[in-house]
């Protein structure tokens, strides 16, 4: 269906008469705030504790399994979280240094974790098969654990 016939059969996303609307609030984030350990802030979704505010209270308590993936995971979302809070706080320079840190992390387990699996398909293989789909899914919870 084009726009203009989307539009005449009266699906332009208008809210009803009375709808209330949405206030977004997010906390102003001063300098050097206290951080969740690397774990715990993936599981909450944020490193940040000023800015984890569960939805309708509601609180992820689950853990991850700790296999060589989900330390890379944690690593990359560290880095993320912390460009994030860069982004506005250029100057702190012991939230730089971590983020240089865990950048270096993730290039060395990156690498040698390669070494026994496919981490991406532009990720050079050893071998004269094509493994890719040889190891388990991330959703196939109980293939994922390690030990």
């Amino acid at each position: 269906m084009n726009a203009d016939a989307y539009m005449n059969k009266g699906c332009e996303g208008r809210l009803p008469a009375m709808a209330p609307l949405a206030n977004p609030y997010v906390p102003f984030q001063l300098d050097a705030p206290p951080r969740y350990e690397p774990r715990r802030a993936l599981v909450r979704g944020t490193l940040y504790p000023g800015l984890d505010l569960p939805f309708m209270g509601m609180v992820n308590q689950q853990e991850q399994p700790v296999t060589a993936k989900t330390e890379l995971q944690t690593v990359a979302f560290m880095i993320q979280e912390l460009a994030l809070y860069l982004d506005t706080h250029p100057d702190d320079k012991e939230a730089l240094e971590l983020y240089r840190n865990y950048q270096k992390m993730y290039h060395k387990g990156m690498m040698e974790y390669n070494e026994s699996s496919p981490l991406k398909h532009t990720m050079p293989t050893k071998g004269d098969k094509y493994r890719w789909l040889d190891d388990p899914w991330p959703w196939e919870y109980a293939a994922n654990k390690e030990g």
